[in-house]
């Protein structure tokens, strides 16, 4: 792709370093950029800056977070003794947006995955089981994505919880094996929360 601006260049490589994002789709959003108003353009470059350097990682469930503690802990409406561990903030906006779960979550910041060098000291397991071991925590529900990967971090995790007196889920079986939680539709995501079954029968 041919370029009469070093400036519209820059841009467009910008942009197409974004996931999904190609040279076509970053050209368009360059060129529309320079139809908008110079305040907005720079608002609109504001707001990314502001969120690279002032957001936040929930002191309690590692979600992201604009305080030391996010929303959702603070809430005490919510049930604190039921935890939902998730991959990451994708999977609490998917599993909020269903409105069928009231306890906290615990997002470990992705799964384990030998093939792309993550193992179980990458993610934010460790801190799990600090929590489990105060033992506020009744239940723990493990919403992680039905891939090979999702399963092998909940063998991991219910290895390392299994001492603890506590009660191991894991969502139905109403999201597809090898599904990605953000994909799936509410009603599904919904009843997979409410009809989740023991861990250990998901072992058979």
């Amino acid at each position: 792709m041919n370029f009469s601006s070093k400036l519209i260049q820059d841009a467009v490589e910008q942009f197409a370093k974004l996931p999904g994002i190609g040279r076509k789709s970053a050209m368009r959003l360059a060129l529309h950029l320079l139809k908008m108003d110079k305040d907005e353009v720079r608002s609109f470059g504001e707001a990314f800056i502001d969120l690279r350097d002032k957001i936040n990682y929930c002191q309690e469930c590692h979600n992201i977070s604009d305080m030391d503690i996010c929303e959702l802990c603070s809430n005490p409406s919510r049930e604190f003794s039921t935890l939902c561990v998730v991959e990451d903030i994708r999977d609490v906006i998917a599993i909020e947006n269903t409105h069928q779960f009231k306890g906290k979550y615990h997002v470990l910041g992705g799964i384990i995955s030998p093939m792309d060098g993550v193992g179980p000291t990458d993610l934010n397991i460790e801190s799990l089981v600090t929590k489990v071991a105060k033992g506020n925590i009744k239940e723990i529900i493990m919403a992680l994505s039905t891939t090979m990967e999702g399963d092998t971090t909940n063998f991991y995790i219910f290895k390392r919880l299994k001492e603890y007196d506590i009660k191991m889920s894991v969502i139905a079986r109403g999201i597809s094996v090898g599904d990605e939680l953000e994909y799936a539709d509410e009603v599904t995501l919904g009843r997979s929360i409410v009809n989740r079954t023991p861990y250990e029968n998901s072992l058979a």
